[in-house]
């Protein structure tokens, strides 16, 4: 994958646009997580310190830019990189129709993108505009590239200069180590409720990994094509066939003891509040009954896949592989993670709830690399061309 890296860059005097994931949650006017901005920090600091002009821009929720609302301003984001960056970060609001003025060593903050009609449709017109407002454009929002749009794919045709930042740098060159040429072997550990929605990841993994351990209702389902009663637990039986034809790819690791609850203690409406209160057991899996919910791995079939994820040289994780949101369900996706933790190999992590479970058993400054960006992360495992990456080579090579 060749494109342009802003490190490699002459900015000095120019003015550089950067598109950030700064798509943070927002509560009573504050930035209630800072997790994305504090990431965004040293590209907007790497710009500064070459003498640009900085502009920055994002989008903020899914506003309707026929009737935005200010709930969705990014004047909140605007006050806390003031704090941040130790210099006052203006909010610009009339940037379509009047020029932008920041001078080398100025920061501004462009309002949501998603406010303009035609960003999210990818306007050519629109991305005309973001490209007259730099000399240099920095695609940095990595949570984003999947998605062909006026600020993340359509800008990149139009500006004078394009490179990735730092953070989209990173993580496609993460990427690239785990999944382009992985040193061997390979495992995958890949959790989450259903395999249809997991299909193309697997489809994908298998051809690539040694090993694949699933979890979570996945898990269930690759049980039930092995002929086992999986009782009350989440499984789709139209997909036995497929799960069959990826275990005939690669190794499939499948616990032989699981964590259940009968399905009578299990509300939906109330499910982690009747989880508290259940009776947790461990039990084999060919000893499950018609009433048994499977809910995470046991203790001693997680212990057998960490030996497996020792042995690894390379670990791509996605998805906790139990309801680990409940300790009492939890210990599965902890003996894995503290496994994917004290493991040597390179290990990259990302999707969905991976990152709280990483979270909550401390093991992110473990994680050789830990991916923020969801859909985008699984369009890429997946062997799908990322709109914006593909423009970037595609501007690096004309």
């Amino acid at each position: 994958m060749q494109f342009a890296r802003l490190k490699d860059i002459d900015v000095a005097g120019k003015t550089v646009l950067i598109r950030e994931d700064l798509n943070v949650p927002i509560k009573d006017g504050k930035v209630a997580n800072d997790a994305r901005l504090k990431a965004s920090l040293p590209t907007i600091q790497l710009a500064l310190d070459g003498g640009a002009a900085v502009i920055v821009c994002s989008h903020l929720g899914r506003p309707d830019p026929s009737n935005p609302e200010a709930k969705y301003s990014l004047q909140p984001v605007a006050d806390y990189l003031t704090q941040a960056l130790a210099q006052p970060v203006m909010l610009v609001t009339d940037y379509m129709q009047n020029a932008v003025a920041v001078a080398p060593g100025q920061v501004v903050l462009l309002e949501n993108v998603r406010f303009n009609a035609g960003e999210k449709k990818n306007d050519s017109t629109l991305a005309q505009r973001y490209a007259d407002l730099c000399d240099v454009f920095v695609m940095d929002a990595f949570g984003t590239a999947h998605r062909a749009e006026a600020s993340t794919e359509g800008v990149i045709a139009k500006a004078k200069q394009a490179c990735a930042g730092p953070l989209l740098a990173a993580e496609l060159d993460a990427l690239a180590k785990a999944l382009d040429n992985p040193e061997k072997p390979m495992l995958a550990i890949v959790g989450g409720s259903k395999v249809s929605t997991k299909l193309e990841v697997l489809t994908s993994l298998a051809k690539i990994c040694d090993q694949i351990i699933v979890g979570g209702g996945i898990a269930n389902t690759f049980l039930a094509a092995k002929g086992i009663n999986v009782g009350a637990s989440l499984c789709e039986p139209d997909m036995l066939e497929t799960a069959k034809q990826i275990m005939a790819q690669t190794q499939v690791l499948l616990p032989t003891e699981v964590v259940v609850a009968d399905k009578s203690q299990v509300n939906f409406d109330d499910f982690f509040g009747s989880l508290a209160i259940a009776d947790a057991l461990v039990k084999p899996v060919e000893a499950l009954g018609d009433n048994d919910m499977i809910l995470d791995i046991a203790p001693d079939s997680a212990k057998v896949m960490a030996a497996a994820i020792k042995n690894a040289k390379t670990i791509l994780w996605n998805g906790p592989v139990g309801v680990f949101e409940d300790d009492k369900s939890g210990q599965g996706t902890q003996i894995i993670s503290q496994a994917v933790a004290a493991s040597e190999g390179f290990s990259i992590a990302g999707g969905g709830d991976t990152l709280a479970a990483i979270d909550k058993y401390q093991v992110a400054d473990k994680v050789s690399y830990t991916s923020t960006g969801g859909g985008a992360f699984l369009e890429f495992v997946e062997g799908k061309t990322l709109p914006a990456v593909h423009a970037l080579t595609q501007h690096a090579n004309s």
